[in-house]
């Protein structure tokens, strides 16, 4: 407590200073939330009630879909809010708790992307093998590796903010406690902070983002061989793989790879993967996955149906 008794809370800047613009977007933002809140809703309950939720990797989309529920929730409400308010205050451990929640869940949910493309690499490299090696118990093993890297990253990154010293002032020009505006209000050298930060986020990014791009390019290679169908089938699953990844990983690179004390445009690109990302994953999973849309009018005809019933029953 003793490091940060000068500051007992924070006060977003917010993306823009213009009051007319604030009051348009707290709309868009409040459509966009509601999207997220219904395109991933469907997902998951399509799934869970299909016999999909029995294979892999509609199995990790589940999971993928419930992150983005809980990651947008985090975020996007205190947005909203903030938007239409005159004064974006918001209190020291609320905003230690956003950070270490938020990084948890963007953690959670990158490490089940790199398990998106391990599936979908040992189901088109190895596909006699495929059932042997992603077996349900691997894959909830995969799940569990998941929540615990997720939280040795957010837990660590933590740690380094709550030893840090904020004096003064206290404007975060942000939208969310993230650690890179953070770092700019500490009152002491941030040489070595600067580099642990891009270490633990940045670089981890980067070589994630590497992995699974080497993992599809191996994946596209080995397709070289297979019939027509089965290559527009595989090509199908791969690029709405391929789109997400990029997405995502596309604006986290550029906002945490860039030095701490670098001036750039950190807040308006993570709209992306906040907001943007969260938005259009069920659309890119569902338009394009002619299992998804078919498993998602067989489940829908059923509630249909069974609210018909229910309701000539009453």
């Amino acid at each position: 407590m003793e490091n940060h008794k000068n500051v007992t809370e924070f006060i977003f800047m917010g993306l823009w200073q213009n009051r007319q613009i604030e009051l348009l977007f707290f709309f868009l933002f409040l459509l966009c939330y509601l999207a997220v809140l219904m395109g991933n809703s469907v997902i998951l309950l399509t799934i869970t009630c299909s016999h999909l939720i029995e294979q892999p990797m509609y199995y990790f989309l589940c999971h993928l879909s419930l992150m983005d529920l809980c990651y947008t929730s985090t975020v996007i409400p205190r947005l909203i809010r903030d938007l239409a308010a005159t004064r974006k205050n918001i209190s020291y451990n609320e905003c230690m708790t956003q950070l270490f929640t938020a990084h948890l869940l963007a953690g959670v949910e990158i490490f089940i992307l790199v398990s998106m493309a391990l599936d979908r690499y040992v189901a088109i490299v190895k596909p006699l093998h495929y059932m042997v090696i992603m077996s349900r118990k691997r894959c909830d093993m995969l799940i569990v590796t998941a929540w615990i890297l997720g939280f040795w990253h957010s837990i660590a990154l933590l740690l380094m903010v709550l030893s840090l010293p904020f004096c003064g002032p206290n404007h975060i020009n942000h939208y969310l406690c993230d650690i890179k505006p953070l770092l700019k209000l500490v009152c002491k050298d941030l040489h070595v902070v600067s580099i642990l930060t891009i270490a633990n986020s940045g670089m981890v990014v980067v070589a994630i983002f590497i992995v699974l791009l080497v993992s599809y390019i191996l994946i596209l290679y080995s397709l070289r061989t297979r019939s027509s169908a089965g290559k527009r089938k595989a090509l199908s699953t791969c690029s709405s793989h391929i789109m997400v990844v990029v997405l995502f990983f596309g604006p986290c690179i550029y906002t945490y790879v860039l030095p701490v004390g670098s001036e750039n445009k950190d807040k308006e690109i993570s709209v992306f993967y906040t907001v943007i990302a969260p938005m259009l994953n069920p659309l890119i999973y569902t338009l394009r996955n002619s299992e998804m849309k078919s498993a998602m009018h067989k489940v829908w005809s059923r509630l249909s149906l069974r609210v018909e019933v229910s309701e000539r029953i009453l």
